[in-house]
């Protein structure tokens, strides 16, 4: 890639329908796992005009079809959606969660007490980048907080008008592979009726420099900031669109500024590799760089289903950090467990963490002491040093 050149990430709110999917299904992760943390499940949601539809696989306790309708009611209330296209109220409510297969099961038990197979085969990334105080690359990360502030205001009252389906995208300038500031902004989002345009671009504009510093943007043209370009969207959400457990993987990740390996992520218990690998890979990624041995750090593990340990460990770092690789994989090595099981126990993933990773990003956000995001932590900084 070129020294200098443009790039772009977007990120989607809570409200998008795609979101609203993702936000379900990790509910619905989260409610076996609190009654069992060794529940296993894979949900997938789709929504529409006012109906929501669960499919999937489990195996755990049994939680009444009632229980988890009434939680997903909860989702889209907390949400913000009590409109006449999509409703917490009326909508129509659908479960069809299945037991696991048992073949499936074969594969992922522990075998003698001590190993147990990765849920499918698979490859995954982790990354982490010196853009941001977070390790995240800057274009997502901006894309990510211009929303999150906005569904902040939303529903504490503050931004009125605006309603739950909103998309951002940050474009920046990088010069010698740093980003020097942003050239293009743009936000859709829900609004209602009785906004103008006008009024829609006044009460978003000051989001955009809430979320992102002042260097960046002195010399933004006021006609790159691009806000609900195609005009009027009042009718949005699932109402608008409909949505699927999934499709927003880009978003969840690095916004295209590394690889994403394919798999999804809400919706799966800790272990299917797509999720855990993937978290992990980020909890390495962000503790060689915040070590300081390189200002970036691209990591790729590969699974097989059945199989306990990664069939590989690739890393790369920053141009001219190549010849630490070796060490820091017998730092892995040594110091880590890269097993499913390995990495549960690592980062204490069989807890309910997990509906609060559905919007905004999986990866940038601060650990809590109820233990989301602990890939988040930097606490194994030190080992690599070199």
């Amino acid at each position: 890639m070129k020294n200098n050149y443009l790039f772009t990430s977007e990120s989607v709110s809570e409200g998008h329908p795609d979101k609203v999917c993702d936000r379900v299904s990790d509910m619905v992760v989260d409610s076996y796992l609190s009654k069992d943390p060794v529940s296993r499940v894979a949900c997938e949601t789709l929504t529409t005009t006012n109906k929501v539809v669960l499919a999937g696989e489990i195996r755990g306790p049994k939680i009444e079809k009632e229980e988890l309708i009434n939680k997903v009611r909860n989702c889209i209330k907390d949400i913000g959606y009590d409109q006449e296209g999509f409703s917490w109220k009326t909508a129509n409510i659908e479960t069809h969660l299945h037991e696991q297969s048992k073949d499936i099961a074969i594969g992922v038990d522990s075998r003698d007490n001590k190993d147990e197979g990765a849920g499918d085969q698979g490859i995954m990334f982790g990354y982490a980048c010196k853009e941001t105080e977070d390790l995240m690359p800057a274009p997502i990360h901006f894309s990510h907080k211009i929303l999150r502030l906005m569904a902040q205001d939303r529903k504490n009252g503050i931004l009125k008008g605006i309603e739950p389906d909103s998309k951002s995208q940050v474009t920046m300038l990088y010069e010698q592979n740093k980003p020097t500031k942003v050239t293009s902004v743009v936000i859709s989002s829900q609004h209602s009726n009785d906004l103008s345009q006008e009024d829609v671009r006044n009460l978003i504009i000051p989001y955009i420099k809430k979320s992102i510093p002042e260097n960046y943007l002195n010399d933004l043209d006021p006609q790159e900031i691009y806000i609900n370009p195609t005009g009027k969207f009042v009718i949005g959400g699932p109402d608008g669109d409909t949505g699927l457990t999934g499709r927003k993987i880009i978003v969840d990740t690095y916004g295209g500024a590394a690889p994403h390996g394919g798999g999804a992520f809400s919706g799966k218990d800790p272990t299917k590799v797509d999720r855990s690998a993937a978290y992990v890979a980020r909890y390495l990624a962000k503790n060689i760089v915040s070590s300081g041995v390189s200002d970036k750090c691209l990591i790729q593990l590969a699974y097989a289903i059945g199989v306990s340990k990664p069939l590989s460990v690739f890393i790369k770092l920053n141009d001219g950090d190549d010849g630490k690789v070796d060490t820091i994989k017998k730092i892995i090595n040594q110091n880590f467990d890269l097993s499913p099981r390995g990495i549960r126990e690592m980062l204490k993933l069989n807890n309910p963490i997990y509906e609060v990773t559905s919007a905004y990003g999986h990866f940038g956000r601060k650990p809590t002491n109820k233990g989301e995001f602990s890939w988040e932590k930097t606490d194994k900084a030190n080992l690599f040093k070199l």
